[in-house]
């Protein structure tokens, strides 16, 4: 039975994590505008859109790389 309360906190921490990492990215997407850089490619034709975000996904990556580096530390 114990194994079970274990579990059982294990996932209300990984909710809270991620109720905490989805509210600072809301934030964040307010203040910065994270999705629409310069670099990220859009086409429009006659309904049909294509979003292709090269520039987001490289901010992105460079700043969870300086993040993982900094926990790792």
């Amino acid at each position: 039975m114990g194994d079970l309360s274990v579990f059982g906190r294990l996932l209300v921490y990984l909710g809270l994590g991620l109720t905490i990492l989805g509210a600072l990215i809301w934030g964040v997407s307010r203040v910065f505008p994270i999705g629409r850089l310069p670099g990220d490619i859009l086409f429009q034709k006659e309904g049909v859109t294509v979003y292709f975000p090269i520039a987001t996904c490289i901010l992105l990556s460079i700043l969870l790389t300086l993040l993982l580096n900094l926990l790792r530390r």
